[in-house]
């Protein structure tokens, strides 16, 4: 299927690898533009080339931290414009919310809901003027099945989905539409390492921990990240302005519900 989006030009946040990585790949292959973000210059800059090489399509890496003023302004700066908007951030730690003070809570809720409002803030109004946008968030499906040991994840990625919620139909209208992806386990550098740490601790091989871990998956497996890319280019599709507002759950069917 032809996406439509040949020359559209994206902004990706967090993109040097993992989930983001993914999603600018997929992008690429479609014909976009992309604008990539990270705070590791070296690590950005080879994911830049990489996806240049594989794929032909110009990629302008932009290090820097996107949850601070500097770094969303120096993305905006290189791409002002953006078709397409794909906001990214890693997760706060897990832990019990009695030992997270305010500064902890506020740097979670400032990462994972205030930086997502803020670049939409900068860029939707200009979607709405080219009658063309996408704004793909990238949350965590623990926003659906909340995990305890992730609190402020919960807190803060619940936060942008309600107001999410409301934007979404209020723009929909203009053909700017925004959903947020809800992943599950994929098979990142953030989730290997959960796997070599308890490898470590419990003194067993590491496959045998990741076979453990994923056989309750209905799958069976964990997820590519490439499966997730290509969910995220479909979602930012000019063939899709009828889906809006949605939280799309990747997740192998993790989540049971007879209503995703």
């Amino acid at each position: 299927m032809d996406l439509g989006l040949n020359g559209k030009r994206a902004i990706v946040c967090a993109a040097s690898k993992g989930l983001g990585r993914a999603c600018a790949t997929s992008l690429a292959r479609e014909g976009v533009e992309l604008v990539i973000t990270a705070r590791t210059a070296s690590d950005l800059e080879r994911t830049a080339a990489e996806i240049r090489n594989e794929t032909g399509a110009k990629v302008t890496p932009v290090p820097g931290d996107i949850t601070t003023d500097s770094g969303r302004a120096a993305a905006l700066e290189a791409c002002p414009n953006p078709d397409i908007l794909i906001n990214n951030a890693g997760g706060p730690p897990r832990g019990d919310f009695r030992e997270w003070d305010r500064a902890t809570w506020i740097k979670a809720v400032d990462a994972n809901m205030l930086t997502p409002i803020f670049l939409i803030k900068a860029v939707i109004d200009g979607m709405i003027a080219r009658k063309f946008g996408r704004i793909v968030n990238i949350t965590s499906a623990s926003v659906k099945s909340p995990i305890p040991e992730l609190g402020m994840s919960n807190g803060a990625r619940a936060g942008l989905t309600g107001f999410v919620a409301g934007l979404a139909r209020q723009v929909a209208r203009h053909n700017v539409i925004i959903n947020n992806i809800l992943p599950g386990p994929f098979l990142t550098d953030r989730l290997r390492s959960g796997f070599t740490e308890a490898a470590r601790t419990s003194n067993r091989p590491i496959d045998e921990i990741v076979s453990e871990r994923m056989r309750g998956n209905p799958t069976g497996r964990a997820g590519d990240p490439a499966e997730f890319g290509d969910a995220c280019a479909f979602l930012c599709s000019g063939k899709i302005s009828f889906i809006v507002g949605h939280n799309l759950i990747l997740d192998g069917g993790a989540f049971n519900s007879s209503i995703a």
